[in-house]
């Protein structure tokens, strides 16, 4: 009876008889995802923490007035007082007692970094030869000095870019020669001193003090892998 009902749908006996196909695989499968603490982790980019905080401006590698290549992260733990400088300017003078100051402080951890620059009036006109040589010869100067750089400006130093950007609300940019940035001990710009304020004014030397007060940063140590 069967066979009939086949033929009178017009099926025939060998397609009764076809299996049915098996169902395809997936192709690609995705691969099961792992859990638990051995699970692997996804990848994220390094944080620059350094070019992610505003007013953290150690992070720079500078070239000294002798060529060589600085990293200022080396005065971590420092107060450090940066000075644009000039040779031909009536604020000159103000290298005596910025290195007085540096003699004074700089066992209690005190360090004076001058960046000659020749934005204003053209009054850093020399090499860094020349400048190193007269600022030892004339003030005496002992503390470092790095090679001439702008501080304004389009082609403005980017450590100078930072400075600025970090004390627009003290006046920003330098305005002309001597303009100073205080620098605490965790590498923060925290003050902008007018060009005209000298290094040992008392206003000057007690927020020196103040930041010399303060703890060194304890370092962090590196955890084995």
């Amino acid at each position: 009876m069967m066979l009939v009902v086949c033929a009178s749908l017009g099926l025939g006996a060998a397609a009764w008889a076809q299996p049915a196909a098996a169902p395809r695989p997936a192709s690609n499968p995705a691969p099961a995802l792992a859990s638990g603490p051995d699970a692997a982790q996804p990848e994220t980019a390094p944080v620059d923490k350094f070019a992610a905080d505003p007013t953290a401006v150690l992070g720079f590698t500078m070239n000294n007035i002798e060529g060589e290549a600085t990293e200022l992260g080396e005065y971590s733990g420092k107060v450090v007082l940066m000075v644009n400088v000039a040779s031909k300017c009536g604020l000159t003078p103000q290298y005596e007692a910025l290195e007085a100051v540096y003699e004074k402080y700089r066992d209690r951890g005190l360090v004076v970094l001058g960046f000659p620059a020749n934005n204003f009036k053209e009054q850093e006109p020399g090499t860094d030869s020349e400048i190193l040589e007269y600022c030892r010869a004339t003030y005496g100067v002992k503390f470092p000095m790095f090679s001439k750089i702008s501080v304004l400006g389009d082609d403005q130093h980017p450590l100078y870019k930072k400075l600025s950007g970090a004390m627009a609300e003290q006046g920003g940019e330098p305005t002309w020669n001597f303009t100073k940035y205080l620098v605490d001990r965790t590498g923060h710009v925290v003050r902008r001193i007018d060009p005209r304020t000298t290094p040992d004014d008392a206003s000057v030397i007690a927020e020196i003090e103040k930041l010399l007060a303060q703890p060194e940063p304890e370092q962090q140590e590196e955890v084995p892998a």
